[in-house]
C-alpha cells in the first residue's frame, strides 16, 4: 500500500481520534509513515512521539488501547481521521478524552446551552460509574496489587467468582424482600440496604465478565438491540391495524 502521499508535504501528520459511538474527539497525535502502516497492520493505533523520536502504540502500558474502525484522509490528504473504539480513558489523566479543559478563549454559546451542556456533563459523568468500575476491575487483572479483593477474586478463578456471584445475588433477594415487607417507617434504610446489595452483585458481575472477556460494549449492543425490539413491538401495539 504507497502512502506516500499522505507525507509528501512533511514527515509527520496530525490524526484526529473520534470515538466512534459517541463521536467524540478523543485526541490528536501524529503519525509518520511507519506508524500508519503498523496501525493498518495491527489495527491498533500507533503515533509517533515528537518528544522522545520514537514510535508508541496507544495503551501498550495501560491497557487503553484504540481499536481502529476506519481511517479518513481530508481533502489534502495531510491530516487523517481515525474512528475507534476506545477501552478505557483516552487520556493519559484518566479523562474520558483530552480536551476537557475549559481554556475559555471562546464561547458564543447563549446562557441556557451553557447549562444545559453543564448539566449533560454532570449527567455524563454521573452514567460513567460502571465503566470507570469495570475499568479498574480490569487494571486490577494486568497488574497484580497487594491486598486486593479483586486481585484475590481473579487469583481463585472462575469457580470462586461464581459462588460470589450467586450468594450476592441471594442477598439482593433477601433485601428486597425486607424492604418490601415495611410500611414507611424504616423503609428507607433498607431500600438503602438493597441499593447497596444491587451495588455488590454489579461489582463482582464486572469481575465475572473481565475473567471471561466480555466487555461493556457487547452488553451495551445486546441491551440496545432488546430496546430497538420492544420499541419496535409497542409502535406496533400502538398503530392503527384497521388503517
Amino acid at each position: 500500500m504507497d502512502l506516500t502521499n499522505y507525507f509528501a508535504k512533511a514527515p509527520l501528520i496530525p490524526a484526529i481520534i473520534q470515538e466512534k459511538d459517541t463521536r467524540k474527539v478523543l485526541m490528536l497525535a501524529y503519525m509518520n509513515e511507519e506508524s500508519l502502516k503498523k496501525t493498518i497492520e495491527t489495527g491498533y493505533t500507533w503515533f509517533y512521539s515528537r518528544s522522545r523520536n520514537e514510535l508508541w502504540n496507544k495503551g501498550a502500558t495501560s491497557g487503553h488501547v484504540q481499536r481502529v474502525i476506519s481511517i479518513t484522509g481530508d481533502c489534502d490528504d495531510d491530516t487523517l481521521l481515525i474512528e475507534v473504539e476506545q477501552t478505557g480513558p483516552a487520556c493519559h489523566t484518566g479523562k474520558e478524552t483530552c480536551f476537557y479543559q475549559d481554556a475559555g478563549l471562546a464561547d458564543f454559546r447563549k446562557k441556557d446551552e451553557k447549562e444545559e451542556a453543564r448539566e449533560r456533563n454532570v449527567s455524563s459523568e454521573r452514567d460513567n460509574a460502571l465503566k470507570e468500575l469495570y475499568e479498574v476491575v480490569l487494571e486490577r487483572k494486568r497488574t497484580f496489587a497487594e491486598n486486593s479483593y479483586t486481585c484475590y477474586l481473579f487469583e481463585k478463578g472462575l469457580d470462586k467468582i461464581l459462588k460470589k456471584c450467586g450468594e450476592e445475588c441471594s442477598e439482593v433477594i433477601i433485601a428486597a424482600k425486607n424492604a418490601a415487607a415495611l410500611e414507611a417507617e424504616g423503609r428507607e434504610d433498607a431500600l438503602m440496604d438493597l441499593k447497596n446489595e444491587i451495588c455488590d452483585l454489579l461489582y463482582h458481575l464486572t469481575v465475572l465478565m473481565v475473567n471471561e472477556g466480555i466487555g461493556l460494549d457487547g452488553i451495551n449492543e445486546i441491551l440496545k438491540q432488546r430496546s430497538e425490539k420492544i420499541g419496535n413491538l409497542k409502535n406496533f401495539h400502538d398503530s392503527n391495524h384497521s388503517s
